[in-house]
């Protein structure tokens, strides 16, 4: 759990940057949520990811 923990994090920060920057190439048109989602998921995932580190 852990190790899947940890990879769902890591493509979910580049979810994160690629979708801030799809919405700073579209001169702000594109919904920021492009961004803002992944990182939500992203911050779940590593705090889950710490639990989990911190019980071993």
């Amino acid at each position: 759990m852990k190790k899947l923990l940890l990879i769902l994090s890591v493509n979910l920060t580049i979810l994160t940057f690629a979708g801030a920057i799809y919405v700073l190439t579209s001169n702000g048109t594109a919904n920021a949520g492009y961004a803002a989602v992944p990182l939500l998921f992203d911050i779940v995932c590593i705090g889950g990811y710490k639990a989990y580190k911190n019980k071993e």
